[in-house]
């Protein structure tokens, strides 16, 4: 069925390159034989961790988004490093690191392209459970977090009431809430 329908990818550069993603460019060959540009950012895959504490409240984390110019409440998300061999260890790392939690078990939920049409971003949702305060957090240069516990019911809550604006952290919220719980 794709057959018809896949790109011919002809050549292929960075445009632009900075910490955190590059903006590439191809030049493809539609199915119909013509001969188009198409650029895409490139991100790779991250995590998004929906960490439960050892008395049922959730982590989360209020931090500065530059792009919106205002705090954004959500779970704690990174990308992937060279080092993690799967999504799990990014997981336990991003988590202590943006909150000074550490989890006990993880399971899988979902994983989701959020923007295949303008980008390669993969992103991979887990549940933590029995996580407990570990230390201080390790933030990167370049991030401003402060962390708090809430329920589960306030987060659901914020989704309903359009108050929850994070995007990775809104599709947690909703499909644990429609598949998990």
């Amino acid at each position: 069925m794709t057959d018809g329908l896949s790109w011919n990818t002809l050549a292929q550069s960075i445009a632009y390159t900075c910490e955190g993603f590059d903006v590439v460019n191809e030049s493809v060959r539609l199915p119909d034989g013509t001969d188009a540009e198409f650029d895409y950012i490139a991100e790779g895959e991250s995590v998004v961790v929906l960490p439960f504490t050892t008395d049922g409240e959730v982590v989360v984390i209020e931090e500065w988004r530059q792009a919106v110019e205002r705090v954004n409440r959500g779970l704690p998300a990174g990308s992937m490093e060279d080092h993690d061999d799967h999504p799990e260890q990014a997981v336990h790392r991003e988590l202590e690191e943006e909150t000074g939690y550490v989890a006990g078990d993880v399971d899988h939920l979902t994983t989701v392209e959020p923007a295949n049409g303008f980008a390669d971003a993969v992103f991979h949702y887990y549940v933590a459970t029995d996580c407990e305060p570990s230390g201080d957090q390790q933030l990167d240069y370049n991030e401003s977090i402060s962390v708090d516990t809430t329920s589960f019911e306030d987060l659901l809550d914020a989704a309903r009431e359009d108050d929850l604006r994070d995007g990775r952290t809104m599709l947690a919220v909703c499909y644990y809430a429609l598949f998990e719980r």
